[in-house]
Order: structure tokens, then C-alpha cells, then sequence
């Protein structure tokens, strides 16, 4: 079925509708990975975002529901320049396609995704829909306009307490759409994790009396999170904290510092971040369309982006408190980074 890509500024992309056959409006993204399709449709961190994959073919190893970083697809729309309808891979359960149409996500293929990157690149992350239907820019241009990813948080925030692991150090997570590999990652470090929904007190948290404090990953503008600020403010100098991604932006929101919208974001399992305490360049896994603009008092840089010179890690210079923005559990992406994690156990009590 034919379909339409029409985005904010009033450009048409024509391909095949695939997956679920209905409109969708969100912000429109790329990723730069060449596998890990699996994991990005089901990374929290994508909610309300038309994710762009820039590699040319997918959908060729199927869909693994092991593979999976939450229980459904989050993204509003996924774009290929190819679909592969027929997959090769011994632990493939279904197809793309499918899979996408058993959870209501509408896909398009057949455009051209290099063009569509490099406007992206070139006039910044922008509105957009998918349509199955014959529209023009003027017809959906109010649709476009109106949508709002503020309360995405919310949207993929755990609604009740929950346990998982067993070992001699306590976690407390505050889960603002956490990937299930970064929970993996302290329960196999022999760890208790709770998970806690995003919005809980403070006072909540410092019930269960934690080693240390994690703050996750999530979709949508940190300034949005007023709630969840003033909660962090409240845990600092109580317990170690140590956080990812949106995490970190909180953390540094929390602590006094700024943050803003990058002009296209960074997604994708190949971008270059030096380490400035050990002088090592690593490759690392990011998903992320905001960043730390202003550093708060009392932090000192770790990590920097060698592609734009954003701060990529932080650390406070007296307290137990470490963040970094880039996503060391990779999936997808490489693993070389998933020492991290254990730089977090160095902070627990």
C-alpha cells in the first residue's frame, strides 16, 4: 500500500506502507546502527519518535522476542529504505512485518533514507507523519504542529514497585523507561534491584535503604521532569547516585547545571567518547536527544563526544555521584563499555 512520510517544514517522502496500516504523527529521527533493530523498536528511550534506520536493509534476522529491551515496541513509526520480508536466522521467531502489525506500529520502506538523514542533519529532528492516506502538507499541518512528547516519562515508567535479583548489595532504581539490559547488568553483578515508577518520593526510595541509587535512561526533554528533579534534589548526599542518559541530564538538572536539545541527537553503536581519566577513545552505544549544556558547580568532566565535544560523563568532586550519557549496556551496539557498571559498584555503600 502506498503511504506518505510529510514532515513539519512540508516535505513529502512517498514509499509502502508495512507492519499496521494507520497514521502516525511523532518526532522523526535516524539511527546510524547497522543491526539492533530489535532493540531499538523496544527501547523506551524511542517513545514517541519515527525512528529512521540510515542502513539500507532490514528486517534480514527477523524478530527474537529474547532480543527485546521492554515487553512491546515503543517507537510510533519505524522508516527503512528496504524491508526484508523473509528472514535468515536460526533463532528468528517471526517477521518484521508482523511483528510490527500484532503491535500497532505503522512502518514505511522504499524511501529514500539517505536524503531524509541528511535534512534531518541539515535542518535539525522534525515533526512528521506516516499516512496510508493521499494528503498534503496543508491537510495534516495542524496534526503535525499539535503533537507533544512531554508526558513520555509517564507513558513507559513502571506503575508499581517490583524486584528483580538477590545478592548482598541493594539497588534502587528510579525507572524512567530503563532498558531490561540495564537491570540484567547489576542483577548479574550479584545484586538486589528494585525498580521504582519515576514519579516516587524520595523518602520512598531511602525506605528500602540502598547501597546505591541508579538513575535510567528514558524518552522526552529532562526540564519536563520537575517532579522527579525535586526527588533527585532530595536524595543527593544521602546515598550514591549514579545514572544513564536522561538519568544523567537529571542529575545534572538536580545539582544546579542546564541541559538542551541537540540538533539532531545521537543515535546510533558508533560514536567516538574519550575517557578523560584513563585517555581511552571508546566506541559506544548512544540514544539521546538532549545533553548536558552547562556543567553544575561541583562536577568535573569524565567523558567527552568526540564527534560534537559534549559531556558524555560526569563525576562530583566529593560526593558518591557518577553519570554518564552514553549507554554502556550497548544492545544494540559493542560491549566494550560495560565496564561501566562496574564503576558504579565502586559507589555503592
Amino acid at each position: 500500500m502506498k503511504a506518505k512520510l510529510i514532515l513539519e517544514n512540508g516535505s513529502i517522502f512517498q514509499g509502502e506502507a508495512f507492519g499496521y496500516l494507520k497514521d502516525s504523527v511523532g518526532e522523526v529521527v535516524f539511527n546510524t546502527g547497522m543491526t539492533g533493530y530489535e532493540e531499538i523498536l523496544t527501547d523506551p528511550s524511542y517513545y514517541g519518535q519515527i525512528v529512521t534506520m540510515t542502513y539500507p536493509l532490514i528486517g534480514n534476522y527477523g524478530i527474537n522476542l529474547e532480543d527485546m529491551e521492554s515487553s512491546n515496541p515503543k517507537v510510533k513509526g519505524f522508516i527503512v529504505r528496504e524491508l526484508c520480508s523473509y528472514s535468515s536466522n536460526f533463532r528468528s521467531e517471526l517477521e518484521l512485518c508482523d511483528y510490527l502489525k500484532t503491535n500497532k506500529i505503522v512502518g514505511l520502506s522504499g524511501i529514500d533514507t539517505r536524503a531524509l538523514t541528511k535534512m534531518l542533519r541539515t535542518n535539525g529532528t522534525m515533526k512528521g507523519i506516516i499516512t496510508i492516506e493521499n494528503l498534503d502538507f496543508v491537510s495534516v499541518e495542524d496534526k503535525i504542529k499539535s503533537f507533544s512528547n512531554k508526558n513520555a516519562v509517564s507513558k513507559v515508567s513502571t506503575e508499581e514497585k517490583y524486584i528483580v535479583g538477590e545478592g548482598k548489595k541493594n539497588i534502587a532504581i528510579l525507572d524512567f523507561g530503563i532498558k531490561k539490559t540495564m537491570i540484567k547488568a547489576f542483577a548479574d553483578r550479584g545484586c538486589k534491584v528494585t525498580i521504582f515508577p519515576s514519579n516516587t518520593k524520595a523518602e520512598d526510595v531511602l525506605e528500602i535503604d540502598p547501597d546505591l541509587i541508579f538513575l535510567s535512561n528514558g524518552p522526552g526533554d529532562p526540564d519536563d521532569l520537575t517532579c522527579e528533579i525535586e526527588n533527585i534534589k532530595k536524595l543527593i548526599g544521602k546515598k550514591p547516585i549514579t545514572g544513564i542518559c536522561l538519568g544523567h541530564q537529571l542529575l545534572a538538572l538536580a545539582l544546579g547545571g542546564s541541559t538542551a536539545k541537540l540538533k539532531f541527537g545521537h543515535r546510533g553503536c558508533n560514536h567516538p567518547v574519550k575517557d578523560l581519566i584513563s585517555g581511552k577513545v571508546h566506541i559506544t552505544s548512544q540514544n539521546h536527544g538532549y545533553y548536558v549544556n552547562r556543567l553544575p558547580e561541583d562536577m568535573e568532566i569524565t567523558h567527552v563526544s568526540l564527534n560534537d565535544g559534549t559531556i558524555e560523563g560526569m563525576k562530583h568532586k566529593s560526593l558518591p555521584i557518577f553519570s554518564i550519557q552514553f549507554h554502556p549496556e550497548a544492545c544494540p551496539g559493542p560491549e566494550d563499555n560495560n565496564y561501566i557498571f562496574d564503576e558504579f559498584m565502586k559507589y555503592s555503600l
